[in-house]
């Protein structure tokens, strides 16, 4: 089989399969270190850490570090300080000239964006590390600490959390600069499929063992989750081909005067060009009502603090789903220069066909993106809160994650930047790729 003859191919190569070793060997340590309890506390003692992570926020928190969130591990932060600093950064360089002029001294200037994401990453660990650990003291029964000094189990355990976070960072650096790359997106990945067995175990022995719907329910339930991955496949590789035509120029040579140019091609925009931050920025928003309602006891705020802590209520998605539908629409608006884009054309003879050169190229570029961004974000929306749809069908809430949301959208970009990397090594050894005629194919919308 050709799939067999590809890996095969990829085993020949010794940089690649060097790299892919090497992934594989540091993902094995990020994940024995998720098992690994922090110093002073009673690993028999925390069913009740484990119940409190099986739904809501806290649950969709566990599932991206892997399960160390309720293991209380060393690793319970996870990786999760390091995205919120790059998200942090990425913002200010909206608002901040010093940082927006880091960005345009190249490779000097984005190691210093990355040293100050460090920094900021030690400052948010530092911070939510105390929570956590105010979080286990409330939840675990007294006899779970086996340190009499509260202050010096809380310090320690604090420098463990920031020494993990730290740690885990750099496993994500080093698979990005000597692994096959994507580096903490990997991380996470892993972290999510790891508690992928045990969800799907625990859907079956529900269906089977309760007599709701047995193995027929299960079947659906599978073919469900693969239409979902392959619409999600097609969120994040459909683009929108815009043609271009390159003015053609005369080049003397010493014997003959030969045209050179007028060649078509073509300007890709993504349906989807923002990827999962709209849903991250959005997720992280929904933090922030029940956690202000939490600090008032009117009936009110508990009612809210209730409805923002389901992630499968209705309250909850309706304004999750609006949220990623503005996020999508801002990000997009952010990363996407069409200006930029319109006069880098320009410069180089290109121009749209019945489109002028300059301003209204940009124009032009800048309404196409709004049109198409509609229905991608309106489609990352509906994705997004699949979860609690699936959910009305009776499965199990840990099972339901997997049907949309970030973790199957991580896990499917993650997935497909990965076959490209690998793809990329083996047709430059002029070996057949893991794509279809060794091409990365694309969806076109």
């Amino acid at each position: 089989m050709k799939f067999f003859e590809t890996i095969k191919n990829i085993w020949k190569i010794d940089e690649l399969r060097n790299r892919i070793l090497l992934t594989l060997g540091l993902l094995l340590v990020y994940r024995f270190g998720a098992q690994v309890v922090l110093p002073g506390v009673d690993a028999s003692a925390l069913d009740n850490l484990s119940r409190q992570t099986d739904g809501g926020l806290l649950g969709l928190l566990n599932a991206f570090t892997g399960g160390a969130f309720s293991n209380a591990s060393v690793f319970a932060l996870g990786i999760m300080p390091y995205i919120s600093a790059s998200i942090v950064v990425q913002l200010m360089t909206i608002a901040i000239p010093y940082l927006q002029k880091l960005q345009k001294e190249g490779d000097s200037g984005r190691k210093k964006i990355t040293q100050i994401t460090r920094w900021l990453t030690i400052a948010i660990t530092l911070v939510q590390g105390p929570g956590y650990i105010y979080n286990l003291y409330s939840t675990l029964p007294a006899n779970a600490f086996l340190l009499d000094s509260s202050f010096t189990f809380v310090a320690s355990s604090v420098i463990i959390l920031t020494t993990g976070c730290i740690f885990a960072m750099w496993l994500g650096e080093r698979i990005t600069d000597k692994g096959i790359g994507n580096g903490i997106s990997l991380l996470i990945m892993v972290g999510i499929i790891a508690t992928l067995p045990l969800s799907f175990v625990q859907e079956i022995s529900s269906r089977i063992s309760d007599g709701n719907g047995g193995l027929i329910m299960i079947l659906i339930e599978l073919v469900i989750w693969f239409v979902i991955i392959y619409a999600s496949i097609m969120l994040v590789r459909a683009v929108r081909q815009i043609p271009v035509q390159y003015a053609r120029k005369s080049a003397s040579g010493k014997f003959e005067k030969q045209a050179v140019g007028g060649a078509r091609q073509f300007i890709p925009l993504k349906l989807n060009a923002s990827g999962v931050m709209p849903i991250i920025f959005a997720q992280a928003i929904m933090f922030i009502p029940a956690a202000v309602a939490g600090l008032s006891e009117s009936e009110t705020a508990q009612g809210v603090t209730a409805a923002f802590q389901d992630i499968f209520g209705f309250w909850y998605n309706l304004v999750f789903g609006l949220l990623i539908i503005i996020f999508t629409f801002f990000y997009t608006a952010i990363t996407v220069p069409t200006n930029k884009m319109a006069d880098d054309l320009k410069r180089s003879g290109g121009f749209i066909p019945g489109i002028r050169p300059g301003s209204e190229t940009g124009e032009y570029l800048d309404r196409i993106m709004s049109q198409i961004t509609l229905p991608g974000s309106v489609f990352l929306a509906i994705i997004a809160i699949f979860p609690a749809i699936i959910s009305l069908l009776g499965v199990q809430q840990g099972w339901a994650l997997f049907f949309g949301g970030t973790s199957l959208l991580i896990m499917v970009g993650v997935a497909i930047d990965t076959i490209e990397q690998v793809n990329s090594y083996l047709l430059n050894r002029h070996y057949d790729g893991l794509m279809k005629s060794g091409k990365n194919r694309k969806a076109v919308a």
